[in-house]
């Protein structure tokens, strides 16, 4: 089955989302996220300049062959870029492989390894009061693990808070926004934040953090263990693991689990963590970290050090991407969690899907290929707009910090 066509699908339903669409020459195509956020055009130009013209001719079926062929193949190896539109190839090809089956994708990697697929919601609030109310509805939803995330007192912008409660997209201006940070107050708030909603909710609900790497290590560790009293499913992006030997730190100092993950782009971003096991969950994700294909050889190494998976699932990976995670997460075996925020109602319309959400818990559908698809003539009415991240600055100063 030969390659005949492929091209870039880029829209903005209340987003931007980068979609790549393989053609041939049996009438299937498959799709894949090349989402990048605040960074889209780059990957776009990376496909369209270096990758397209190298699949024309080449067979559909040999997915490890081209994978090694865009990976071994590039000089420049590596990156968010080059490893997002490496993604964006493998998943479609997994896509149309599935489809040639006549299976969904989950069999192709062997099966289902669980009934379902547990993923967690994000509650936030601008202050504790309301977060705890958003935790409460989260669990009258179904779900079974929910992050929270509250306003910290004397900053104006935090992480993770937004005025709409359902849907988070930080990428949120034309050029990029200021946000302030003190981690002496962020500190002195976050345990008082679990100390409310782990009374409020009680002990049958797992309970998440994101710190978005912005401690130290030996702040993280203090974090940590201020948080043990509050049995944390996890506390996420503690501290910047540029350095992998910084959460040997962590390690020492607290036994709340450690999740980071979601900007690595290949299995050396993480291979210190696992091997000396200093993280419990892997948040790689099927998008940015060169899609099935290498995302199953993360799994796999992790697993023999007893770490799970725990996949970055927000709003800017397309429910292209979702699809395909949902299909990798009922597979693999050292299974832990999947992030899920909800898409916009414009986005679901875009990208229509198979895959459901009840209870708690995440099912992706049983028809062939990895089960979403994109409306190209809806998409054009939602051209792309440039949106940035924003940067963080420290409050009593203006030091430029993490974000």
């Amino acid at each position: 089955m030969k390659i005949t066509g492929a091209r870039v699908i880029v829209c903005s339903p209340g987003r931007n989302f980068v979609t790549l669409k393989i053609e041939t020459d049996e009438g299937l195509d498959g799709i894949g996220d090349a989402t990048l956020n605040g960074r889209e055009l780059a990957v776009v130009a990376y496909l369209e300049e270096h990758v397209i013209p190298c699949l024309i001719g080449r067979d559909a079926h040999q997915i490890e062959d081209i994978w090694q062929y865009l990976y071994r193949g590039a000089y420049w190896r590596r990156g968010p870029v080059t490893m997002t539109a490496i993604a964006a190839v493998d998943t479609a090809l997994w896509d149309i492989k599935a489809k040639a089956a006549g299976l969904p994708l989950y069999q192709l990697l062997g099966g289902k390894s669980r009934t379902g697929v547990m993923v967690y919601g994000h509650a936030n609030g601008s202050d504790i009061a309301s977060t705890v109310d958003e935790v409460l509805r989260y669990k009258e939803m179904g779900y079974r693990a929910i992050r929270a995330q509250s306003g910290v007192p004397g900053l104006n912008k935090v992480y993770g808070v937004s005025r709409d409660r359902m849907f988070y997209e930080p990428a949120d201006a034309n050029l990029p926004s200021e946000h302030d940070w003190s981690t002496e107050r962020y500190l002195d708030h976050t345990p008082k934040l679990f100390e409310a909603v782990r009374e409020a909710v009680g002990w049958d609900t797992h309970l998440l953090h994101d710190v978005h790497h912005r401690l130290t290590p030996i702040e993280a560790g203090r974090l940590g263990k201020s948080l043990e009293p509050y049995r944390l499913f996890w506390i996420e992006d503690a501290t910047p693991a540029e350095d992998q030997e910084a959460f040997r730190l962590i390690r020492q100092h607290t036994v709340t689990p450690l999740a980071v993950g979601e900007i690595f782009s290949s299995i050396w971003d993480c291979k210190g963590l696992i091997e000396a096991q200093l993280i419990d969950y892997i948040r790689a994700t099927v998008v940015h970290a060169g899609g099935i294909t290498h995302l199953r050889r993360i799994a796999d190494f992790a697993s023999l050090y007893q770490v799970r998976t725990g996949c970055h699932g927000a709003t800017d990976l397309s429910p292209v991407c979702m699809g395909a995670a949902l299909h990798f997460d009922l597979w693999v075996p050292n299974f832990g969690v999947q992030e899920y925020m909800r898409h916009s109602e414009e986005t679901d319309a875009v990208f229509p899907h198979a895959y459901t959400f009840a209870d708690g818990m995440m099912y992706p559908g049983d028809v062939p290929g990895h089960g979403v698809t994109i409306d190209e003539t809806l998409a054009a009415k939602y051209p792309y707009q440039r949106a940035y991240l924003p940067v963080n600055r420290l409050a009593h100063d203006g030091t430029l910090w993490h974000w």
